[in-house]
């Protein structure tokens, strides 16, 4: 049991040190991914620590951003402009081809698709609302604005989700003259569905469910903006199927993925989210729009309220002038060039359909062949990985650099290095060049050459030739583990790093 135990703590020598379930799966496990590649990088902060002396890049946790079910989430409306335009069995096939269909679809027809499903979502809400009011025992005055809230041809904006205080579901709510000013336009006007529930026992999600309740209580504008209650997947899919625009805006790095706003892709709904998240990958200037400098500033009540005052001219100089400006036909054509540009490149991208082809590719099919390989043959390769892994740990901590040395010479530095390996087989490791990453660039791993054995000693000389595009000091001999059926660094942590380096 206490083996078992050891499995989910950082140092199982403490019997303080907590049991953590993330550290139980990493260690029973082939791969480690985040949901999106911020929260990859998150990810690898995070565990550093459990991978001492290894470089953060390296530390064993990938990427695969989450993808929706996209057939789940498009309207009647947008399942026919999708069937007419790449068939019936679109996301069964080559999605690079949904690209080149969905680009070909004329701009009135785009636009008739965004109508019907606004004014479809228009009449949902008109109902839902009326049903709600009225189990709140609201006056027949009431439920007689209820039953005219909202018009199918105002540009809608759409926040539903959990009300979490990272989420910052109230950042609208900073400056309440300056939105009530954007959703009373009369040449202009904006409408905006708010729903979500709070965790039972977060005071404070509860409050800034308060918060809306009363500005719609006592604004002038309640037919432009409504809260629904009792938020659930139904909902969620009248309202991705019917907004203009999905506001998303959380504390970044605080969103693991966030898929709601890829729901709206389908339906040629448009993001304006914080980049967090999945937005963090795929925001363009060209299909959306976007809040943040891309940094983290945790919860700093300056940077939201900073924040809060860079959503309004969004909203007032970019996204309402951009809905109301038509052509002769009455079509928007910037934001019919925008729509097209989200549904052709980030529908298919952000779909389960490439979401799961790229599990199958990167982890599952390559992990059963492991699998199917450690287990054949009486199990011969999993007790020679047992094997292996118990002579790396009896011998590492004696093992050692001798001298290493570098030579420059035109576009070439080439480098020696002498590794004691204490009768360790050396096959058993690999010696490498290792190069932190330049800015948007993978680590430089240099693989050495192992060359003669030094002579009356357990002993090796390792060679390398490497480009000379970066000065020598820039690269770093090191040591690790090697097994050709191991996961390195996830079943095997060591690491050995040469301490300085001498140039000759």
């Amino acid at each position: 049991m206490s083996n078992l135990l050891a499995l989910g703590q950082q140092n199982p020598e403490s019997a303080s040190d907590p049991f953590s379930m993330a550290l139980l799966a990493m260690r029973g496990s082939g791969a480690v991914n985040g949901v999106s590649r911020l929260h990859g990088k998150v990810s690898r902060q995070l565990f550093q620590s459990i991978f001492p002396r290894w470089p953060e890049a390296e530390v064993p946790i990938g990427h695969i951003t989450n993808g929706v079910h996209v057939p789940i989430w498009d309207s009647t409306e947008a399942d026919n402009l999708w069937t007419e335009a790449c068939g019936k069995l679109r996301w069964d096939g080559d999605l690079k081809k949904i690209e080149e269909d969905i680009r070909r679809v004329p701009d009135a027809r785009l636009w008739q698709m965004r109508t019907a499903s606004r004014k479809s979502l228009v009449e949902f809400i008109r109902t839902r609302l009326t049903r709600q009011i009225a189990g709140q025992g609201a006056s027949g005055q009431e439920i007689d604005e209820a039953e005219r809230v909202f018009e199918p041809d105002t540009l809608t904006l759409g926040f539903a989700r959990r009300f979490a205080t990272y989420k910052r579901p109230n950042l609208l709510l900073h400056d309440p003259d300056r939105l009530l000013a954007i959703l009373t336009n009369r040449a202009r006007p904006v409408q905006l569905v708010i729903a979500g529930k709070a965790h039972p026992h977060d005071a404070q999600g509860h409050q800034m469910i308060r918060q809306w309740i009363e500005f719609i209580r006592h604004t002038p504008a309640r037919s432009r903006v409504v809260f629904l209650s009792d938020y659930d997947m139904r909902m969620t899919e009248h309202l991705v199927r019917g907004v203009d625009v999905w506001l998303n805006t959380p504390r970044r790095p605080w969103e693991a993925c966030g898929t709601s706003g890829m729901k709206v892709l389908v339906n040629g709904g448009l993001n304006l989210s914080e980049l967090d998240g999945w937005w963090a990958e795929a925001y363009t200037p060209a299909v959306g729009w976007a809040l943040g400098d891309g940094r983290e500033h945790g919860d700093d009540a300056a940077w939201d309220a900073a924040e809060a005052e860079q959503l309004y001219p969004v909203l007032e100089q970019q996204v309402i002038p951009e809905f109301y400006n038509r052509d002769d036909a009455g079509v928007p054509l910037d934001w019919i060039h925008r729509m097209r540009e989200s549904m052709a490149l980030l529908t298919p991208a952000f779909s389960a359909t490439r979401c799961v082809r790229e599990y199958s590719e990167k982890h599952y099919v390559p992990l059963a062949a492991a699998y199917l390989r450690r287990n054949s043959h009486g199990h011969e390769a999993a007790e020679s990985l047992l094997n292996w892994r118990r002579q790396v740990s009896d011998h590492w901590s004696r093992l050692r650099f001798g001298s290493v040395q570098v030579e420059s010479e035109g576009a070439e530095h080439r480098f020696q290095a002498q590794v004691y390996l204490d009768e360790l087989n050396p096959d058993a490791v690999q010696v490498e060049l290792y190069a932190e990453p330049l800015e948007g660039c993978d680590p430089v791993r240099h693989i050495m050459v192992r060359g003669e054995q030094l002579v009356g000693e357990s002993a090796w000389s390792y060679s390398a030739v490497v480009s000379a595009d970066r000065p020598p000091a820039d690269f770093t001999p090191r040591v690790i583990p090697f097994h050709p059926e191991a996961f390195v660094p996830l079943e095997a942590k060591e690491i050995l790093w040469y301490q300085s380096l001498v140039s000759g």
